[in-house]
């Protein structure tokens, strides 16, 4: 068990998750649910995101060998992706979802795009390809990040309480900041990668 990658894993999808600025987007989708069919909406979406991202982990890199994309390709667009991702949570211009009754809020948009979005799909693709060694701490990583982060997200109610709006809005920029920097560190590695060695 590698803990450096392990806690890197954990950071990245955390982050990437975002429950704390989630919370209030999980209050107005699950707005007149009795607590009992809200857990079980936040159940169900954390463990189908957790599939995904564990099943993307495994499948991803021969999806990249296929359509010939190199891991330094992908270190870019992965890295402008978490860019544009940070830039708009850092701006306060991630849209609100519209709540649609008759859909299953748990499949989409709570598993899909919010708990497992595109930069999350992205990050543990790579985390695998540069630690073939290291799959089990990935793993690891990405099962320990999305329990805490279905901890979190039940108590979005609590949570979006106590932040108080301001809380909320603080919480959020203080992620994007934190995912710009990792946005530019993946991104710098993929062009060193592709112009340099």
């Amino acid at each position: 068990m590698d803990i450096s990658v392990l806690t890197q894993t954990f950071l990245a999808v955390f982050v990437l998750a975002d429950p704390l600025g989630n919370a209030p987007i999980v209050v107005l989708l699950t707005k007149g649910m009795e607590p009992e069919q809200k857990n079980r909406v936040v159940d169900r979406a954390t463990l189908v995101a957790t599939a995904i991202l564990l099943g993307f982990a495994f499948v991803g890199q021969p999806i990249l060998t296929y359509l010939h994309i190199s891991i330094g390709s992908l270190k870019v667009a992965g890295g402008l992706l978490l860019l544009l991702v940070a830039l708009e949570m850092l701006q306060g211009e991630i849209g609100s979802y519209e709540v649609d009754k008759e859909r299953d809020v748990a499949i989409t948009p709570l598993a899909l795009p919010l708990l497992a979005g595109p930069g999350a799909l992205t990050t543990v693709t790579l985390l695998m390809a540069d630690e073939p060694t290291a799959h089990l701490s990935i793993i690891t990583g990405i099962v320990l990040s999305m329990l805490v982060t279905w901890i979190i997200v039940r108590q979005s109610t609590r949570i979006e309480k106590w932040l108080g709006e301001t809380g909320a809005i603080i919480a959020a920029k203080l992620l994007g900041f934190i995912l710009a920097a990792l946005a530019v560190e993946i991104g710098s590695e993929g062009i060193r990668e592709l112009f340099l060695s």
